[in-house]
């Protein structure tokens, strides 16, 4: 569903990401895993546009989408949730939420009820402030304003950095309940290897912009973790 090939992208003379190849299956909870800095991040903003590739191909569907601007590309049903959240502080939940209906290829002005039914916290805080809500609950906001769209792809940039427990195992128990009863594609960039590996089904390990190793995410080994992800 989601193709990589041969990308390279560079920030100012340093190159991030070196020809980097990975392809993510439709229907897939596919975790992409590594250290700080390794161009995790980089590469979901080049999948949503928010940073030029120098060159190679990002495939949806077989579509190239280089050249689509960040606008047009939830239009294609991808959704992103971004790492800190970036919800819309000024404005209420439902506002925010709101703001998600804009990319609806039904045009629908109707926000899902489904949301609330995954998140029942934001049904009863509709009028606050999204600057008011937890960080959890900004979290919780900030994955249901992308669900508004009503995705077939949701990309989730650490989506757990700065919660608390009961709220990662309820994010958790969201992806997967999408994942199953939806088919919702879901590519997680994640540093909690327990929760990567309570959700993902794949994984792609990074080191210095390139993939090092893919594979089920059974076959995600000690040595793997030691040489790739241990600190």
């Amino acid at each position: 569903m989601i193709e990589f090939k041969g990308i390279n992208q560079l920030y100012g003379s340093s190159q991030i990401l070196w020809e980097l190849d990975m392809h993510i299956p439709q229907g897939s909870v596919t975790c992409i895993m590594g250290r700080n800095g390794v161009g995790k991040t980089t590469l979901l903003k080049c999948l949503m546009g928010l940073l030029p590739v120098k060159s190679g191909q990002i495939l949806i569907e077989g579509e190239c989408v280089n050249a689509l601007s960040t606008e047009q590309r939830p239009r294609l049903g991808v959704a992103y949730v971004p790492q800190g959240r970036q919800i819309f502080p000024r404005l209420t939940v439902e506002e925010n939420l709101r703001t998600g209906l804009a990319c609806r290829k039904d045009k629908s002005k109707i926000i899902p009820e489904k949301i609330f039914e995954l998140f029942p916290v934001l049904k009863s805080m509709l009028q606050r402030r999204g600057g008011d809500l937890s960080g959890g609950q900004q979290q919780q906001l900030a994955i249901g304003r992308a669900l508004a769209i009503a995705p077939r792809i949701l990309i989730l940039d650490e989506p757990n950095e700065g919660i608390q427990p009961n709220i990662v195992q309820h994010i958790g128990d969201v992806i997967t309940r999408l994942n199953r009863e939806d088919n919702l594609t879901v590519v997680l960039v994640e540093q909690k290897l327990g929760f990567a590996r309570r959700v993902g089904q794949s994984f792609h390990l990074m080191e210095r912009g390139r993939v090092v190793a893919s594979d089920s995410m059974w076959a995600l080994s000690d040595d793997l973790i030691k040489q790739h992800l241990a600190v």
